[in-house]
């Protein structure tokens, strides 16, 4: 199961260190430790942490908060896409939405959709490539990223340069930058490979996501479209554009791949 440093949850979850250290030693989440003895969170882990840092600011009594975490983490699977959940208060119960379903993260029960209910807002990652050969190149499993960025990258660029066809460098190099905050740097990235006659969902996916987090919303959905012409199956580019259709006020075409979002999930 795929673990993420205290970086990786600072970027995904856009949360300062200082609160991620307050955020364990309220007991609130319990991560493992790897080399050097950094701390390795799991995928409930962020779930937890994001859902901590949005009830405590919502004034839930951090009793009930505690309690909370921990029925929804004993009822999280292993491994379910970041961008399909999100998490709230209704009143004092907290609340998690998957796709268009609502249930209470106590009892599991299953609750009924109402106008107006408060959204705490998706979690959304920026997918990694699978790698190919990639320990021949020098650029791992992410391992390396972990510990020197800089390698990591000069790795990517050197497999690219041996041979221009290698999305998954392509790819992982544009995902890093876009994690350390070198936002045009990924752009530029992205935007080179499209140039170079590289067609790819998840490339035009990640592209989606970066340009989203820049505002840059009709480009983003070009991107998240441009990766369901490719791959119509890809769940999290309909849930995406679902989100961005609504804040583009295209009600519509929201629905339309919100729809299509559920029906892929329900397929599982």
């Amino acid at each position: 199961m795929h673990s993420y440093g205290v970086r990786d949850v600072e970027k995904l979850l856009r949360l300062p260190r200082s609160t991620i250290r307050a955020l364990i030693a309220a007991g609130f989440v319990a991560p493992a430790r790897g080399s050097r003895n950094a701390w390795q969170f799991s995928f409930q882990d962020l779930i937890v942490l994001r859902t901590a840092q949005a009830l405590a600011a919502a004034n839930i009594p951090q009793r009930r908060i505690v309690r909370a975490l921990k029925d929804l983490r004993a009822r999280l699977p292993e491994e379910m896409p970041l961008s399909g959940l999100s998490i709230g208060a209704i009143a004092d119960e907290v609340v998690v939405r998957e796709g268009g379903a609502r249930w209470a993260a106590g009892s599991g029960q299953y609750l009924l959709a109402f106008e107006n209910d408060p959204d705490a807002g998706s979690l959304r990652v920026i997918e990694p490539a699978p790698a190919r050969a990639a320990a021949r190149e020098g650029a791992d499993d992410g391992s390396l990223e972990r510990r020197d960025s800089a390698a990591a990258l000069a790795a990517y660029d050197a497999a690219i340069a041996a041979d221009p066809s290698r999305v998954d460098a392509r790819i992982n190099k544009g995902r890093l930058l876009h994690e350390l905050g070198r936002y045009e740097e990924a752009v530029r990235t992205y935007l080179d490979a499209l140039e170079a006659g590289i067609r790819d969902a998840l490339l035009h996916y990640n592209l989606g996501v970066l340009l989203d987090d820049l505002d840059r919303k009709p480009q983003a959905r070009k991107a998240y479209e441009a990766a369901l012409s490719l791959d119509p199956q890809m769940a999290d580019a309909h849930y995406n554009l679902a989100l961005l259709c609504e804040e583009l006020d295209q009600p519509r075409e929201a629905i339309r791949h919100m729809a299509q979002y559920r029906r892929l999930l329900a397929r599982g």
